[in-house]
């Protein structure tokens, strides 16, 4: 049986602060991207646009929420839909 790593919410949290975006610990994905759009917008986040880019060639194991979350909050940031 093939046991598949998921992209979750703590997944997703955890790469966002590894990049220095401060995200409270309990942060659902919309909180987490939503925080991480305004901290790219107001001073820029290093690394944010490529580290997002790589997350997307990955939604075949990423949870829908975190997905949604990306889609509505951060590739607008970066121009894309």
């Amino acid at each position: 049986m093939m046991i598949v790593d998921l992209i979750d919410g703590e997944d997703f949290r955890q790469r966002l602060v590894s990049l220095g975006v401060r995200i409270p610990e309990e942060a659902c994905p919309e909180s987490c991207a939503r925080l991480a759009a305004g901290c790219h917008r107001a001073r820029g986040v290093e690394g944010l646009e490529p580290a997002i880019r790589d997350l997307m060639q990955h939604t075949d194991v990423m949870l829908p929420s975190v997905r949604e979350a990306i889609e509505r909050h951060l590739l607008p940031v970066f121009g894309s839909s």
